[in-house]
Parts: C-alpha cells; sequence; structure tokens
C-alpha cells in the first residue's frame, strides 16, 4: 500500500513510541517525512532513509514557539511545502493536584496544548497553499473523561480536543482536515510516566484507565493515524477517534 506517495509530512515526537512508529509507517507508505523531536528524531530518519526512504531530523522543542516556527519553515522549504502535519508529541506524569509544581503544570500544557498549537499555526499556511491539507493532532481519553492525579495532563489534552474541534470548524471550507486520535495505553515510554503514584493514592483508582484488553502497540496507533491522514478518510473532520480499549465507551 502506498497512500502517501508524494506526500510531505511532518511529524512530532517521532524518537520513540507513537511517533516513531508513525513516522515509519508513512515512510515505508511513500512519505517524505521531517522527524522532530527533542531527541532521537535523527535515529528514526536514519532508519528510513536505510530503508530506500526519504526524512529529514529536526531537534524541536514544541513549547518554543519561535523554535517551532523556525523548524516549520525549514522543513518546508527542504520538502517543497507540506501536505499533512501529525502532532504526537507529549509528557505527562501523576501528581496529587494540591502537591503538584506549577512548572510541572506549565511544561505538561506547554508541549501537549501550546505545543499542539505553535505547530499548527506554522504549519496552516504550507498547508492551506495544498488544496488538500491534513492535521491529525493527538488527544488521549484522558481528554475524555476525568481521571486522578492527572489535572495537567487531563487539562492539556481536553485542550488537544476542544483545539481540533475549533479548527476543524474554522478550515472546513478550506481544503484542511483536522482531526484527533485519542489513545488509551500504549506501550510507550510516556506510560513509564504514569506509573509511579503519588504517595497516598489508592491503586484502585487506576481501574478507570485500565482496558481489560491491556496496551495497544505503537504500530496499531500509527495505523490509526494513517487512516485518518488518508484519502481514505477524506470526509472526516472535526473527529476525536479513541483507540483505547473501549475505556471511552
Amino acid at each position: 500500500m502506498s497512500r502517501f506517495t508524494g506526500k510531505r509530512v511532518i511529524i512530532t515526537g517521532t524518537g520513540s513510541g507513537i511517533g516513531r512508529a508513525t513516522a515509519l509507517l508513512f515512510a515505508a507508505e511513500g512519505a517524505t517525512v521531517a522527524c522532530l523531536d527533542l531527541k532521537g528524531a535523527d535515529e528514526t530518519a536514519a532508519t528510513i532513509t536505510a530503508d530506500g526512504g526519504t526524512a529529514y531530523a529536526y531537534v524541536c522543542d514544541v513549547s518554543n514557539s519561535a523554535t517551532v516556527k523556525s523548524v516549520v519553515d525549514t522543513a518546508a522549504a527542504a520538502m517543497g511545502g507540506i501536505d499533512i502535519l501529525l502532532n504526537i508529541a507529549g509528557i505527562g506524569h501523576f501528581a496529587w493536584t494540591h502537591e503538584e509544581d506549577p512548572d510541572w503544570f506549565d511544561r505538561i500544557v506547554g508541549v501537549n496544548l501550546n505545543g499542539t498549537f505553535y505547530m499548527c499555526r506554522y504549519a496552516l499556511p504550507y498547508l492551506l497553499e495544498t488544496g488538500n491539507g491534513v492535521i491529525v493532532n493527538t488527544a488521549s481519553n484522558a481528554g475524555l473523561m476525568g481521571l486522578p492525579w492527572s489535572a495537567a495532563y487531563c487539562s492539556s489534552k481536553g485542550g488537544v480536543v476542544q483545539l481540533t474541534r475549533a479548527l476543524a470548524f474554522e478550515y472546513r471550507g478550506k481544503n484542511v482536515r483536522v482531526n484527533a486520535v485519542a489513545p488509551g495505553g500504549t506501550n510507550t515510554n510516556i506510560v513509564n510516566s504514569f506509573t509511579t503514584l503519588p504517595e497516598g493514592a489508592d491503586f484502585r483508582e487506576m481501574s478507570k484507565m485500565m482496558s481489560p484488553m491491556g496496551q495497544a502497540e505503537p504500530s496499531e496507533m500509527a495505523e490509526a493515524f494513517a487512516f485518518i491522514a488518508s484519502q481514505q478518510a477524506r470526509f472526516m473532520t472535526g473527529s476525536i477517534v479513541s483507540v483505547d480499549g473501549g475505556l471511552a465507551c
């Protein structure tokens, strides 16, 4: 299958997990991929190149708007434009809200929500030029329900949900589709950030976050991003697609 032949794609969070798996899948299906992350993007790009694909690697802190603008412009120049933007970079942790470090709250919101906005803001001019642009953001089941010890993460992902819907409405007549994937538990590094419970937390509260289907693999989430970004989903915009083992049932 070659759903993305000739497509120019920017993907954040490509150093590991869902971002890396998605970059590899899109490249395997013909896309030229700009891999962004704080670290590890060069390794992902090298793997793509070794497999015969075309990829570029950029160090990018998505929470810094000036850096995002510079990297997006540089990647667009290298690829000759942008057709698809996939916002996958994310961070999080558990903390009692009355003990949360405000700097950590700001950092989580800065990466997950602000970073998604900055990427959309600076990629949209290029996406509008293509006449068939696509954005797929990363929400979470945490953006659709309340979860314990996760005020920062839930707030940031709830913001991504509404950002996605707002952009989809704004650009639905301008040939840019905007959707989001809402993953549940996935076997990635970010899951390890949620394994240490704060002192006094009751493990039984974790049941709301756990599916009897277990955890997904990054490659399974990558398939969801690929479908939504492809022409197979041309009639989808403003959708928040839960891929969470039934947590949002």
